[in-house]
């Protein structure tokens, strides 16, 4: 594998372990908290954390950028997988919630050769379909007894429209730098949730404030490297590695909330580590197999 693309995998495997850091600090704030308030504070964090990188300049760059009605559609389609997801977690465990919800590496891949004219071959799906049986094995949806409802609906609406979102990032990713990217989707979210504040804002302590901005740095610094990421390598590639988030999970999970893992959880996390090294070992293969071709013949 190139060094640029192994740095997009390890940059985007570290960008879920900090979107997961995130997670934990929204479940411990949404049983006070509405989820609008959390992501205008978050929101606002990482768009001042974005100026006071880029200066006053950032502005302009952010006016100019090529990809403004891009970022706005793909925010629109954040803000609707985050609005469905909230939702059916309302309704569904975290099990049922988790396990629809990784359907979405999937999709990307489906979506990777129409739309970004991508070659996937048969090594990444096999990636995708390992990782996905990792989820099925440490979550044990099936057990809990998950059928079709409005609920299921919502989750599986929040994997397409997450889905979508990643495929646009991909194309936008290339286009502009990762700060102007994260300026841009921090204020359109500022707008979003902004609007809803008069109805919504509710009265805090300085601590639950604290863990708001802190999940705008959390938030902010793996949105870089997410965007980094996806500059480096395919979405088809990095697709299997947002299974590494359930697992992540499950180490905070234990580590903040005390919760023991059940001995599905091991081996379904042993079988979404092996998604990540098929890839690797499926796109090393790949590129020996290329300077072979690539050596003068005797």
């Amino acid at each position: 594998m190139p060094k640029s693309m192994l740095s997009g995998v390890l940059l985007t495997v570290f960008s879920y372990f900090l979107f997961t850091l995130q997670d934990a600090s929204v479940k411990w704030l949404v049983e006070t908290l509405p989820v609008v308030q959390i992501l205008f504070i978050r929101s606002v964090v990482i768009f001042l954390l974005s100026l006071i990188v880029g200066k006053p300049k950032l502005l302009a760059d952010m006016a100019a950028s090529p990809v403004l009605k891009p970022m706005f559609l793909r925010n629109i389609l954040l803000l609707s997988a985050w609005l469905s997801f909230y939702s059916a977690s309302r309704s569904l465990g975290l099990a049922e919630l988790t396990t629809i919800y990784y359907a979405s590496p999937i999709l990307v891949t489906l979506m990777a050769a129409p739309l970004l004219g991508e070659k996937v071959p048969p090594i990444r799906w096999l990636a995708v379909a390992t990782g996905f049986a990792g989820v099925l094995v440490a979550a044990d949806p099936f057990d809990k007894g998950l059928t079709l409802s409005m609920p299921v609906n919502l989750a599986l609406l929040a994997a397409l429209f997450w889905a979508a979102s990643t495929v646009l990032m991909r194309r936008t990713a290339m286009k502009e730098r990762s700060l102007v990217q994260m300026a841009i989707s921090s204020g359109f979210f500022i707008v979003f949730t902004g609007l809803a504040m008069p109805w919504f804002w509710t009265p805090t302590s300085f601590v639950n404030i604290a863990i708001m901005a802190g999940t705008g740095i959390y938030a902010g610094l793996a949105q870089f490297l997410m965007f980094e990421g996806m500059r480096r390598a395919p979405v088809s590639i990095l697709a299997p590695f947002e299974y590494s988030s359930l697992v992540w999970a499950f180490v905070l999970g234990y580590l903040i909330w005390g919760d023991i893992p059940e001995q599905s959880v091991f081996v379904g996390a042993g079988l979404i580590m092996s998604a990540g090294a098929i890839i690797l070992i499926g796109e090393r293969r790949t590129l020996t197999m290329v300077d072979e071709r690539q050596k003068p013949s005797a």
